[in-house]
């Protein structure tokens, strides 16, 4: 199994999903975009990850010289069209949507810290979340959230958050949620931007709360649905 990450800035880094894909001895390959490495040409990857960052789709290579959201999209569908495995994360989920022909919005409301989120009925029926229960708590740190096409369906929400999770096709998730977090890329983020966190909001934490939550049992909900899209993706190919 071989997973390719598109780390947009240095501190938003895999987090959970490396732990998860060394602990399973998957390869693992990386385009870093803030050192200006170059996004690959074909998708050789078994699996696509595309993580967050303080962009959006809209931002230009003038205003992030670094970040081309128009190359980034042609690449996940080139995956998508290749049958394999694409999870959008934050800013990924965006531009997932995008690449399918689903512009983003603004979410309704800025969350930043744990908050607790619910399945909808889609999914609750949904195979890969099985393990999930009705409501969780989802790591936040965004101000927008992926639009939907015609064939994708919205799997959990919150009440700051519409779109929480998407499906858009049976090997094509977007994650408005970062599930990934871990105490060391909260302690970065805090670091990077406390000065935009003390003007709260009714979903944004202290820096003080980012730091004491313990996101192991989040971590390990994402591992559950990582290993039941990678089995269906084995069923797919088999």
């Amino acid at each position: 199994m071989n997973i390719h990450f598109i780390q947009q800035d240095d501190w938003v880094a895999p987090g959970a999903f490396r732990t998860w894909a060394e602990a399973h001895g998957y390869t693992i390959s990386m385009t870093r975009c803030w050192l200006f490495e170059p996004l690959p040409e074909t998708a050789d990857a078994d699996f696509l990850i595309v993580l967050g960052g303080f962009q959006c789709p809209a931002t230009t290579q003038r205003d992030c010289a670094y970040f081309d959201a128009e190359a980034q999209k042609a690449l996940i569908r080139r995956y998508a069209e290749s049958g394999k495995m694409v999870l959008g994360v934050c800013l990924g989920a965006q531009l997932l949507g995008e690449a399918l022909g689903a512009p983003y919005s603004h979410s309704p409301e800025r969350e930043v810290g744990p908050v607790l989120a619910h399945l909808t009925a889609a999914g609750r029926a949904d195979p890969l979340f099985a393990a999930f229960p009705d409501e969780f708590l989802a790591g936040e740190w965004h101000n927008d959230m992926p639009g939907l096409t015609p064939e994708s369906a919205v799997l959990a929400e919150s009440e700051g958050c519409p779109r929480q999770i998407v499906r858009y096709g049976p090997l094509l998730y977007g994650f408005q949620t970062h599930m990934e977090l871990t105490h060391s890329i909260v302690a970065d983020g805090v670091r990077e931007a406390a000065g935009t966190l003390r003007g709260g909001g009714r979903f944004i934490q202290t820096p003080e709360q980012l730091l004491a939550f313990d996101y192991t049992e989040m971590n390990a909900l994402l591992c559950s649905f990582l290993d039941a899209l990678v089995e269906r993706y084995r069923r797919s190919r088999a």
